[in-house]
């Protein structure tokens, strides 16, 4: 999987506007949790190369940036949890789901 990594606040209007050409996943991962880490490993295992054609996939690092989930919950609208998953598409929030709940067919499925 080529992730992007989201590491300063200015991205989040790169994610905005790249919504509008095909849908954005933003992925929020604590690497201290191991049900993050659960959720993290089945999406990868799950990712084929093609995905990246439907879709711009976005890791953020919690431990690290957790100021930017502050800023992702601000700017879409969803309360933060970890791990998350949400996907943007034409600048606005069309899916998220937190923890266990985190599905690849269902993510691809929104795309």
């Amino acid at each position: 999987m080529n992730w992007n990594k989201l590491i300063q606040a200015s991205q989040l209007d790169e994610i905005k506007t790249l919504s509008f050409e095909k849908p954005v996943l933003i992925f929020k991962h604590s690497t201290r949790c191991s049900i993050s880490s659960m959720s993290l490993d089945r999406l990868l295992r799950n990712w084929k190369i093609e995905d990246g054609e439907k879709v711009v996939p976005f890791y953020l690092d919690l431990i690290s940036f957790r100021n930017l989930s502050d800023l992702v919950e601000q700017e879409f609208g969803v309360p933060h949890e970890s791990p998350q998953v949400i996907l943007i598409q034409n600048g606005k929030v069309i899916y998220e789901n937190s923890h266990f709940g985190i599905s690849y067919p269902e993510i691809m499925s929104k795309v």
